[in-house]
């Protein structure tokens, strides 16, 4: 069982995205607490850490978190929106401190609606910044993509992969994430919430896109239903037959907290579904999504789980599978 903890170190930003899960609250670790997190997930065997926020490099003693995690021999990386890592003094920082692994949020290639949703009308200067800083190091340092699924970039995922491959050719892996409308920021904006209709051809292109470059990438958050032919590339159905752990320090209310239960919502056509023990459901059913937008597939679980099992996983140069 691979087990991965996350630490949110800062709850501070420099964009204000219509949709943050984590939006700020003036909450910041201490570099103890830090320390002392990554050392309990080292004697607990996990396989790695994962800094994120609000925006992890905001964080005065990040460095001195990933040097401390380096020496220890634990693989670690950073969720940054890859608004400071343009500067590549700064990221030097980071790279002479021992981190390997980079995961790069982009919502969109189009510049108006990546400042749109970002809060932030330098957002996509500066992630193309980011990545040139990237293409220095990419024979030493992994970098990720992720991208949040929304109304406003439903309609061009795949376009979003090819600017990525034309400009950082060098990325391997992507992760789309399907908007989690139960926080604050999507409950002031629920404009940003998309049906799972809006984008299920778009990412079916982008996926076809990436795994014909040669490329993996990851799902999350998406009924097994809307993802035919790629059902083994969803996150929670990879934890479920994986049986796999995820605990996350919080800078709110939950602080710690351990997930090893990937089961969201199912609706009646579900009972019928042969996917149904290995699919996580719908997230926020009959709230945000509708349970009318499902229905039940009729095809072999065990297929899909053998290609989990015995299929082909990214590894970082840093050790962490993605």
């Amino acid at each position: 069982m691979a087990e991965q903890g996350y630490i949110q170190l800062t709850r501070d930003c420099n964009q204000n995205c219509r949709f943050c899960s984590n939006p700020a609250n003036s909450k910041r670790i201490d570099i103890d607490r830090a320390v002392g997190l990554i050392n309990s997930f080292i004697e607990r065997g996990y396989s790695g850490i994962i800094f994120t926020g609000g925006e992890p490099t905001l964080c005065p003693f990040l460095p001195e978190l990933i040097a401390h995690a380096s020496r220890k021999g634990i693989p670690n990386r950073i969720i940054t929106n890859g608004q400071k890592i343009c500067d590549r003094s700064y990221f030097e920082t980071l790279y002479e401190a021992g981190l390997r692994n980079v995961n790069i949020s982009i919502y969109s290639v189009r510049d108006d609606v990546q400042a749109f949703l970002s809060g932030n009308p330098d957002s996509l200067k500066n992630i193309a910044g980011a990545l040139k800083t990237l293409d220095v190091f990419k024979g030493d340092v992994q970098t990720v993509v992720n991208t949040v699924i929304n109304k406003y970039n439903s309609d061009h995922l795949s376009e979003n992969v090819r600017w990525v491959l034309d400009n950082a050719p060098f990325v391997p892996h992507f992760v789309w994430n399907n908007l989690d409308p139960g926080n604050s920021k999507c409950k002031e904006n629920p404009d940003t919430v998309p049906k799972l209709n809006d984008f299920q051809l778009e990412l079916y292109k982008a996926v076809d896109h990436v795994l014909k470059s040669g490329r993996t990438c990851r799902i999350e958050r998406v009924p097994l239903c809307y993802m035919t032919d790629f059902e083994h590339l969803s996150t929670e159905t990879r934890k479920i037959v994986k049986k796999e752990k995820t605990t996350t320090y919080f800078l709110d209310e939950k602080e710690l907290f351990s997930q090893d239960s990937y089961q969201y919502d199912k609706a009646d056509c579900c009972s019928a579904c042969f996917l149904e023990r290995i699919c996580a459901g719908l997230f926020e059913m009959d709230v945000y999504y509708s349970s009318d937008e499902l229905y039940a597939c009729f095809i072999d679980s065990e297929k899909i789980t053998e290609k989990i099992l015995h299929g082909t996983t990214v590894k970082a140069p840093g050790g962490i599978m993605t």
